[in-house]
């Protein structure tokens, strides 16, 4: 007997984990419950009521209301949508709604939220209910330091996402929505939905699939404008003040041949009518997001009124208005989800965005919208960075695809450490590389024109999506000429440790070289965000109060203990000013003067010795040789004059 409970005891402790010998207390997890139902490839039965009223400008408050067909009693599921095209990240605005009540036939309804998936709504529904009311709150920022800025005293930005919920269990492009919005008096607004509708300061729109309507976002405002740019393209404005309307013939004239240029390029159209929402504003947060039909862009209010000092903006619609190829029609298939629920993921960004970036550049060149000299600096800009960009030895640029999920594209301590979102503008400088790769092999028969007819073209008037996958590239690079493309796209795009992108600059006829002036493209970005931009001599940008930012990675500001945030107080003992900061780098060129400083952090002072003998730098683009200007060729225009 004895023996028999010394073998019990010895398979006791056998059985028993060596960590739970110790006598201390050890918890088990508790399963939490978290059932949502998948989305289904089916229709709902019946539409949904979306009702906002926008008057409430001068607070930022959306007050809505939706009216939810339901199909039975028992647990219901209402989705805020968290993950959204375009952004690339998980950023529904659920923070931002207040007051959510549900209801049926007058009487409170029973909720709760999954405390697993915070944007999950679980409503009680009683027997014999046909459908539910929702009625919240969507309390938007009224400071930047709260967010996006929606709503100013003269515009808005309608964003249906922020102030919408819908069923769980369906896919998105087969639940029915009708909207109804209220607009404060006199205002007028835009969004590329149909069945338009005014009453008054009311808008209403024929239903459509609520994955339509979270695609087709509006722009409103007291002074608005509007311009026709063929091809059932137009082009609305709203602005802070009625002045900044004042667009001339000429520069209107230039948005047009954007279009054409693009219809030419892709050779059809992927919408019926394509709205252009532009805000032209100092108070509405900034945005540049794409859209089947429409996209929602924003830039200074002089961006018409002081037109040859704004090229740098002149960008952000070609890229926009590609996306509604790249990105919209076609687009990777780990992007394209059936919900605003599923997560996305964004490995082949560098196609959706950095092949973007690149036709953003060309038809910018070949619509007027930007010059040859701004399109090359451009180029400079960034393959000099990537030349110097640290992060480049253990982060490749498609691992940059998972940085707006990762950081949010908050500021860093040493961006050049880290890397960013790299894929948009190497991604733009491998696809230059590609280009020149074909029309150099194909003796100008052929190019990346070819590549984007075929690719991003299909059928006229098809607003659906086709998606792809990294072999379906591959393929279709192959059918323009033939090539390894596959090891091409793999070692610069999944690779680290490459080479600085400046392949495809030399395959033009051109080179990198270093000036002590600014290109065109740093001078006009410096002199419009108030900054003065050293990276490639003491290695930091300095903004117009004189505190450093974008440390340079073991750059001489780096090696002299400066960090974002410092303050350059003197320089030589006299009083900081961008002119002596000049000096102090030409006289440090003689190989023995340092650059001497006074700087403050936290209210601390001392004085540093940067040790840097290279003079001003910045990068420019320069011929190379006698041979031909493939720039040229590439920036030509393509649309029938």
């Amino acid at each position: 007997m004895k023996k028999t409970r010394l073998i019990a005891a010895a398979l006791i402790a056998l059985a028993t984990p060596a960590h739970a010998q110790d006598g201390n207390s050890r918890p088990q997890p508790v399963v939490q419950p978290h059932i949502i139902p998948l989305p289904a490839d089916k229709p709902y039965p019946g539409t949904m009521q979306l009702k906002v009223d926008a008057t409430d400008y001068m607070r930022g408050i959306f007050h809505v209301r939706q009216t939810i067909p339901v199909a039975k009693a028992g647990k219901f599921t209402l989705l805020y949508p968290q993950w959204l095209p375009g952004k690339h990240a998980p950023r529904g605005a659920i923070a931002e709604i207040a007051g959510f009540r549900p209801s049926a036939g007058g009487k409170p309804l029973s909720w709760t939220r999954q405390p697993t998936d915070v944007y999950a709504f679980d409503i009680d529904v009683p027997a014999g209910t046909k459908s539910i009311d929702v009625a919240f709150d969507f309390l938007s920022p009224t400071r930047t330091s709260e967010g996006r800025v929606v709503v100013t005293p003269a515009m808005m930005n309608l964003q249906w996402e922020q102030v919408s919920l819908y069923p769980a269990g369906i896919f998105t492009r087969y639940i029915p929505v009708q909207l109804d919005v209220t607009l404060p008096d006199g205002w007028t607004g835009a969004a590329a939905l149909d069945g338009l509708k005014v009453a008054g300061n009311r808008y209403s729109y024929a239903p459509t699939s609520y994955e339509t309507l979270v695609d087709s976002p509006m722009f409103a405002g007291k002074y608005f404008r509007k311009w026709d740019l063929g091809q059932n393209v137009t082009l609305n404005v709203v602005a802070d003040e009625a002045q900044y309307l004042e667009a001339k013939p000429d520069q209107i004239a230039r948005h047009a041949a954007l279009v054409a240029e693009a219809v030419a390029l892709f050779g059809v159209r992927h919408f019926d009518r394509y709205e252009f929402l532009l805000a032209l504003t100092d108070e509405l947060g900034g945005i540049g997001l794409e859209h089947h039909r429409s996209s929602e862009n924003s830039s200074d209010p002089d961006y018409f009124t002081k037109w040859d000092d704004g090229e740098t903006l002149r960008g952000l619609l070609p890229h926009e208005f590609t996306h509604s190829w790249n990105g919209k029609y076609r687009r990777p298939d780990k992007l394209w989800t059936p919900d605003f629920r599923t997560p996305m993921q964004g490995n082949l960004l560098w196609v959706y965005e950095g092949q973007t970036s690149f036709w953003d550049l060309v038809l910018a060149g070949r619509s007027g919208m930007q010059s040859k000299d701004m399109i090359l600096s451009e180029w400079a800009t960034n393959a000099a960075y990537f030349s110097v960009e640290a992060g480049r030895d253990w982060r490749s640029v498609e691992d940059t695809t998972l940085d707006p999920v990762i950081a949010g594209r908050k500021a860093r301590a040493f961006p050049s450490a880290t890397r960013t979102e790299d894929y948009y503008n190497e991604g733009s400088l491998m696809w230059l590389e590609a280009d020149m790769i074909i029309r150099q092999a194909t003796n100008d028969t052929k190019s990346l024109d070819d590549f984007a007819k075929g690719f991003f073209g299909g059928k006229n008037g098809d607003w659906g999506e086709v998606t792809y996958n990294f072999d379906d590239v591959v393929a279709a690079l192959n059918a323009v000429h033939p090539y390894d493309w596959a090891t091409f796209l793999r070692d610069h795009m999944q690779r680290p440790g490459q080479p600085a992108p400046v392949a495809g600059i030399e395959r033009a006829g051109y080179r990198l070289v270093w000036r002590d002036a600014p290109n065109a493209y740093d001078r006009a970005r410096m002199a419009r965000a108030k900054t003065y931009d050293l990276t490639h001599s003491l290695g930091m940008v300095i903004g117009k109060d004189g505190v450093a930012g974008s440390i340079l990675w073991d750059g001489p500001a780096f090696q002299a203990d400066i960090v974002n945030g410092t303050k350059i107080v003197a320089v030589d003992g006299v009083a900081y000013t961008k002119d002596r900061l000049e000096a102090a780098i030409r006289a440090a060129t003689d190989g023995k003067t340092p650059v001497r400083l006074l700087v403050e952090r936290d209210g601390r002072y001392r004085t540093v010795d940067i040790d840097y003998h290279g003079g001003l730098r910045w990068p420019h683009l320069e011929k190379a040789g006698a041979g031909p200007d493939w720039f040229d060729r590439l920036l030509a225009s393509k649309r029938q004059l």
